[in-house]
């Protein structure tokens, strides 16, 4: 896969994520600041690091398994691994300008 393919394809998977909320909070994880980082091997296969509000999260079942299978089917992704990583330690800063602002926070 060509390095510009997988830039595209990252961006492709970035608007999926953005299509997954999470339950407790109306805005999407992606603008939430819980996806950590995005790597794509040359046969399409992608891993995600992602990160939970809290280690209690009562979403830390749900939320994963979505991301991996909305990412996992489409169409130039082979398969799709989430791991569940809780450092750096996630906060609200980590949330976009634009999430913040739907949450009333700025």
């Amino acid at each position: 896969m060509a390095d510009l393919n997988k830039k595209e394809l990252e961006e492709h998977i970035v608007l999926v994520i953005k299509t997954i909320y999470d339950p407790e909070i109306p805005v999407d994880i992606y603008e939430l600041g819980l996806i950590y980082d995005i790597k794509i091997d040359d046969d399409g296969v992608v891993n995600i690091d992602m990160t939970l509000t809290s280690p209690n999260c009562p979403a830390a079942e749900t939320l994963p398994a979505e991301v991996e299978q909305k990412v996992g089917g489409m169409e130039l992704v082979k398969f799709c691994k989430v791991n569940i990583v809780f450092e750096p330690t996630w906060d609200r800063h980590m949330m976009s300008e634009e999430a913040q602002i739907e949450l009333g926070m700025i």
